[in-house]
């Protein structure tokens, strides 16, 4: 644990949720159980990264996976495929990928060509391989409370908060954003964790009564001015999960970060929080799909 402080531990400023330093002890813990395990005679966990297209922020992103399965001991095997090729193609790699037995995980970056669905690429994968945690029996299992391996993003929050010794149990917890990726199953996670859980989407009313009474706030909306920095309450941690470039083409938020900072007690910045730990987190769940034992960070 980083720090012992609560919610109600509010300086003048909010204290910083630092994802980069949590994600590079995560990734450590990683090389280290991957380590142990070489040395008792096993083969490093695998890792499938498909990438279709030429999408360059998506390039991006892969190349920051495939740093990361370095760092962390893990064997990283990429596969491209054009933009024009069918999803005939790519189911049929994904059932190469399940057949391989030096594969643990199977990541498809998302977003896929518009050609393609991207719900059946996601349920072609073996939900044992599943490392990005979409498939429906994995999020199936972490909403019956018997979590597999789980989305990569909610997890890495959860990992965060963990990290700095915030417990949501009892608290009341507010998700704004009800996507597939983030928002619905970091919802499962803080259930999971003992909140009593709102969500907010698009077609919530009075958005701003329901921010003003969250203990803890988590924004994933990828656009900025949904939530306003007056609405947070004093003291509220704050999980700014969004992120997308403004018109200067620097990365942000969905929220003023030096406004929430003047109320929040804790905050992400973005980037440097969320981000690094959806990476690390992708490393933790290979690994486990290994059957490797990580250590928290």
């Amino acid at each position: 644990m980083i720090s012992n402080s609560t919610p109600e531990a509010h300086a003048e400023t909010a204290n910083i949720l630092d994802g980069r330093s949590v994600a590079d002890r995560l990734i450590a813990n990683v090389g280290h159980a991957v380590k142990n395990s070489i040395a008792r005679g096993q083969r490093p966990p695998g890792l499938a990264v498909v990438l279709v297209g030429n999408d360059p922020a998506s390039d991006v992103y892969v190349g920051n996976k495939v740093k990361a399965c370095a760092r962390a001991g893990l064997v990283s095997r990429d596969f491209r495929l054009p933009h024009g090729s069918d999803q005939k193609s790519l189911l049929a790699l994904i059932d190469d990928l399940n057949a391989d037995p030096e594969i643990d995980g199977i990541l498809v970056q998302l977003p896929l060509p518009g050609h393609m669905d991207e719900l059946d690429v996601t349920r072609r994968i073996d939900p044992d391989k599943d490392v990005d945690g979409f498939h429906p029996v994995n999020v199936g299992r972490l909403a019956l409370r018997d979590p597999g391996l789980r989305p990569c993003t909610p997890r890495g929050v959860m990992t965060l908060l963990n990290a700095y010794d915030l417990d949501p149990k009892a608290s009341r917890a507010v998700v704004v954003g009800a996507s597939n990726i983030v928002g619905r199953p970091l919802a499962l996670e803080l259930l999971l964790a003992g909140a009593t859980v709102s969500i907010a989407h698009r077609f919530t009313e009075d958005l701003k009564s329901l921010v003003e009474q969250a203990e803890y706030l988590f924004v994933a909306v990828g656009k900025s001015g949904i939530v306003r920095s007056e609405w947070i309450a004093s003291g509220t941690v704050v999980v700014d999960i969004g992120i997308h470039r403004d018109d200067d083409g620097r990365l942000r938020g969905d929220l003023e970060f030096d406004d929430v900072r003047q109320r929040a007690a804790w905050l992400t910045p973005v980037p440097g929080g969320v981000g690094p730990m959806t990476v690390a987190t992708l490393m933790q769940n290979t690994a486990e799909a290994n059957g490797l034992v990580v250590r928290a960070p």
